[in-house]
This record gives structure tokens, sequence and C-alpha cells, in this order.
């Protein structure tokens, strides 16, 4: 199967209406803490709230979606009030006096936990980059470039942060070379900054030299430092739904660059690797985790289903097919599109559950945690809704 001109015009206004109308209402503007500042994002089935703690990360999640909203959807002023909010209370409250940024602090900005990695402030990046560009302010860009630089320290420097293992057994992760990508990425497309490109190229030759493994056809998710397989558990664990991720970030670096087709070409690669590692043939899904080798994986939720990874295989699969023209990816975008609004919407409440079993039941009702919030779902609707409109106004 493939997609017709119709087709892809019902998608965009599917994806359109489920953002603005589904989704956005379930968080805004009932989330933005009107008393501390920021997000209370941890909320249930029906948007009760569950706990009022603030996950840092989250916070500038939330405000890069208000931000971008207000840049490309609708300069609506309530939409930048409240990214202002975020904004305000990361600055305010979620920097240590080191520099680094914490994890987890309380409703009213108290520190309760720091973390080894820096995804902190690499979403604190896409946040400030996204609001000085629907701000014009100066003093918010050069912050977002300072952190920018920060992030490249803690990315390059072993020994920075804290390690995670020892020197027993080292290993690196695809993590941080995917999510410096995207962060690279936002920073040059709301504010731009020259460093970008040069950075760019070296995550994705990271990417491609060290964790695809095409003998085996696999994306790994940890390496030893010469990119060799550790057989270990550790070393061993798949996680397909980031591997998916890390392939559209690729295949967006690809269409920013005029459809670079080696860029191209490596997107699709990983895509096609790990959809046949992680799609689950018996009940349909992305599977979590799997073993390089077929053997059992630790974690007990290995074959639980999560709304993230069908988030990203959902652009994934849609951006290869804008690209490539392969009804293949039209194919597997339609299942994994299919699948994930059947069983993660919500559609009573809007939104989606986060975490279903394998067979597709639902195994709780949050909506949001100190690790989901307002920022997969919303992202894959907004970046669909606008592949979409783009493709369709080319062809």
């Amino acid at each position: 199967m493939g997609y017709s001109k119709k087709d892809l015009k019902e998608l965009k206004d599917f994806y359109q209406n489920q953002l603005l109308n589904d989704t956005v209402p379930f968080w805004f503007p009932r989330s933005v803490d009107t008393e501390f500042g920021g997000y209370l994002l941890m909320r249930d089935q029906e948007g009760d709230l569950i706990d009022d703690d603030k996950a840092v990360w989250i916070q500038g999640r939330a405000a890069w979606l208000l931000s971008t909203l207000y840049n490309t959807i609708e300069p609506k002023q309530e939409w930048l009030d409240n990214a202002k909010s975020g904004i305000d209370f990361l600055n305010n409250h979620c920097f240590d006096a080191d520099g680094q940024m914490f994890f987890h602090v309380t409703r009213d900005g108290k520190p309760i936990r720091k973390r080894r990695y820096f995804f902190s402030e690499t979403f604190a990046v896409i946040a400030m980059s996204a609001y000085a560009k629907a701000t014009g302010d100066n003093s918010i860009a050069h912050n977002a470039r300072q952190l920018f630089e920060k992030c490249i320290e803690y990315s390059k420097t072993p020994g920075l942060l804290q390690a995670k293992f020892t020197a027993t057994r080292p290993l690196k992760g695809i993590g941080v070379p995917m999510i410096m990508i995207n962060t690279a990425q936002q920073l040059r497309e709301n504010i731009g900054d020259p460093r970008c490109n040069e950075w760019i190229d070296k995550w994705i030759n990271e990417i491609e030299t060290y964790f695809v493994k095409d003998d085996i056809q696999c994306v790994m998710e940890q390496v030893a430092p010469d990119g060799s397989i550790v057989d270990h558990i550790d070393g061993r664990t798949l996680n397909p739904g980031h591997a998916i991720e890390g392939a559209w970030f690729i295949l967006h670096e690809a269409k920013y660059r005029n459809n670079d087709p080696r860029l191209i070409a490596l997107g699709c690669k990983m895509l096609d690797y790990m959809w046949e590692r992680g799609w689950d043939k018996e009940y349909g899904g992305i599977l979590y985790f799997r073993d390089v080798y077929g053997k059992p994986v630790q974690e007990y939720w290995q074959d639980m289903k999560f709304w993230w990874p069908h988030n990203e295989a959902i652009i994934a699969t849609l951006l290869a097919f804008t690209l490539t023209g392969d009804e293949k990816y039209a194919k597997w975008h339609k299942m994994v599109h299919d699948y994930s609004y059947e069983k993660f919407h919500d559609k009573e409440n809007g939104e989606w559950f986060g975490y279903l079993h394998r067979d597709g039941s639902i195994a709780q009702t949050a909506k949001g945690n100190l690790f989901k919030g307002p920022f997969h779902l919303p992202r894959q609707e907004w970046y669909c809704m606008t592949l979409l409109n783009e493709h369709l106004e080319e062809n």
C-alpha cells in the first residue's frame, strides 16, 4: 500500500486536530503553576494532579512546546505567557551552584535530585531557543547558546560528570550523540548557531561508526569505547524505539540538507533494522527492550509497550515515506499509527496513556509523571502535521 495525496491530507488534518483539540488542551492551561511558575504535569487519566513535584527536563520540554506552537501555528499570547512561566522557573530554580541543572525539584523549586546525565540541560537549550525566537530576547538566546556550549563540554569530556560505570567494563551509549543532534537542530532552526552543522556531522558519524552494525542488522544502545559489542546483559540490551528516534533525527537532517542521499540511506537503514527487531508480530506495537542475540532481557518491563517509542516510530516511518516514496514505510506508518491511536489514546479524556502490557491492555492510567509529560506525543503530532503541510505544498 501507499498513501495518496488525499490520504496524506486526511492524515495532516488528523494530526492537527489531535494536537490542537485533544493533546494540548489536556495539559494547558490547567498545568501552568500560577503560584510558583513552571508546570504541574504529574496527572492521572482525567487530568487530576497525582504529585506536585516537577521533573526539570519536562519543564523544559513543555516550555519548548508552547514556544514552538506560538512560533509555527499561531502567535497566541496565552501560549507565549505560559512558555515564559516555564523559562522563568528553569532560570530561577533549576540550576545548581556548579552550573549543572537539577533533575527533580519540589513545586516551589527546592532541589531533590541531580542525575549523572545532562538531559535537563539539552531540553532547557531547546526551550530557551524557541522562546528567544518567539520574543526576540537576545539575553535568552545568549543563554541558550552558552548552555549548548556546556552540553558540548559534558558530551566530549569524560569525568566532567559522575560516571555511571567504573572503569572495569566501560560502555558508551547512543543517547548522548542522539540528543545532541536534536538539540543542535532545534538551536539552529530557532535562532541559528554557526557551530551546529559541524557538531551534527560529528555526532552522526559517531552513531554510524560505533552503533550501527550492518553485519547483524542492528543499532546498539551501548557499546565498548571501540564500538565492539560487550557480551553482558547491559551491553546486549537494545531499545528499538530509541534507535528509531535516532533514525528520524538523521532523516530530518537529510531533509534539511536538500534530501541528502547518504543521510537518507543511513536513517532508513537504522529504521529498517530496528523495526524488524522491535515490532511485536504477535500483538502489534513496539517492544521496549530486546537482546541483540535473542537472549532473555533483564528488565521486567522488556515486553511492555510505552507511549514514546510509538510517537518516534510514527514520525520516522512518515518521514521515511515522504523522503523515499517507498510504500513499505507507508505500510509501517499505518501499522504503528493505527495501533497507537487505538491502544494508547484516551478518547474520553484526551492525550495518551503511557504504559500498556504486551497485549495492549492498560497497565496504569498516568498521563504524566517524572518521565511522561507534554512532549513526545505533541511533538509527534506537531512534526507530522508540519511535515505533511510542507510535503503537500511541494507535491
